[in-house]
């Protein structure tokens, strides 16, 4: 309890920093360099692999992952409840988006029928099928909402482009969007289905698509909720199927960061992080990046230049706005999230679940 009330007590001190320009060079944010941050894991009950995460609030968190599993508490972790949809032990929540204690949206990924979304009303207790996919070609990855009604959700290309799906009634109803606004994808680019942060919002219009497994590695950005985009290169190495921009945070509509890299076990993956000033035109490769594959990140509430990136071999922090790193912790976490009471939490293999801890 201590520890989370000095994390209160820390966020509202920053509120009263207010952020650089877009054109501004980030600088530290004082004193957090002197902090000690950790995990503090929780017990689940559960041993499927969580890659999707939704903290509502310090008390409220959703979690899912692999064989149809979706986890909820209510209690800041102390307990967790298991409220998976019936009949769904085949699927793979990889993303879960939740707007309170009752309401969730949950997204299962694969080929044809497998990618589908759910929807709760209820806390868990029963659940409605919303969308199933049935374009053969079609792989849904990732989902994200604008507000309680605006949504999307995005598929690995099909005909060339990748497939993008709109709701305006909070999950309960979905449509393709036209592809006419979509540039073209290259030659084996898709998304990572990796922690739930392939695409990601800021603001109630702009929205960003993370994509590898081709020559480079790329980033794709709307202004206009999914009907027109642009695209721009990352220093994030491409060139493999295992290659690529895996997770993407932005704190508002210029000042983002892409983790990603290599994920094949064991091997050396430099220039996993990158940093854009101008909402994704432009990349630059991180000074000193985490030294390894990252597969999820988040910016740290109401501190203009902390963020933290996890993945299997370690979670690390920086608070310069991306440009350098430091590992703190070397646990294996898939994805990580920040509520705005700077309530952070990651997830990741055999229902891992952790709170962040900080002391001096």
């Amino acid at each position: 309890m201590r520890l989370r009330l000095a994390l209160s007590v820390l966020s509202a001190a920053c509120l009263l920093a207010s952020a650089p320009p877009p054109a501004q060079a980030a600088t530290p944010s004082p004193g957090w360099e002197t902090q000690a941050l950790g995990w503090e894991t929780q017990a689940t009950g559960v041993s499927a692999r969580l890659r999707g995460l939704s903290p509502v609030s310090r008390h409220v968190a959703w979690a899912s992952g692999s064989a149809g599993t979706v986890l909820r508490t209510v209690d800041g972790g102390r307990s967790w409840q298991n409220v998976s949809p019936p009949g769904a032990e085949a699927l793979q929540f990889r993303d879960v988006e939740a707007f309170d204690a009752r309401r969730a949206v949950a997204l299962s990924i694969g080929e044809g029928s497998d990618s589908r979304v759910y929807r709760t009303d209820d806390g868990g207790r029963t659940w409605t099928e919303t969308f199933r996919n049935d374009e053969p070609r079609a792989f849904y990855d990732c989902m994200a909402f604008f507000d309680r009604r605006h949504g999307l959700a995005m598929s690995d290309p099909v005909d060339g482009r990748f497939r993008i799906l709109a709701t305006e009634d909070g999950g309960r109803s979905w449509r393709v969007l036209p592809s006419d606004g979509m540039p073209e994808a290259l030659p084996g680019e898709a998304g990572f289905a990796a922690s739930g942060q392939c695409l990601v919002t800021a603001g109630s219009r702009d929205v960003w698509l993370a994509a590898g497994g081709a020559e480079r590695a790329r980033v794709f950005h709307s202004r206009d909720r999914g009907l027109t985009w642009t695209v721009a290169d990352t220093p994030i190495p491409g060139g493999d199927p295992a290659r690529g921009v895996f997770a993407l945070a932005f704190r508002d509509g210029w000042h983002g960061i892409a983790v990603g890299g290599d994920f094949q076990p064991g091997l050396p993956s430099p220039d996993a992080a990158a940093v854009t000033r101008d909402g994704g035109a432009t990349w630059q490769p991180s000074a000193v990046p985490p030294p390894a594959y990252r597969s999820g990140v988040t910016w740290l509430p109401h501190l203009p230049f902390a963020a933290i990136a996890v993945g299997p071999t370690g979670s690390d922090v920086t608070y310069d706005g991306g440009r350098t790193w430091r590992t703190f912790d070397p646990g294996s976490f898939d994805t990580v999230a920040c509520t705005r009471d700077l309530s952070c939490w990651a997830a990741g293999e055999q229902g891992r679940v952790a709170r962040l801890t900080l002391r001096r």
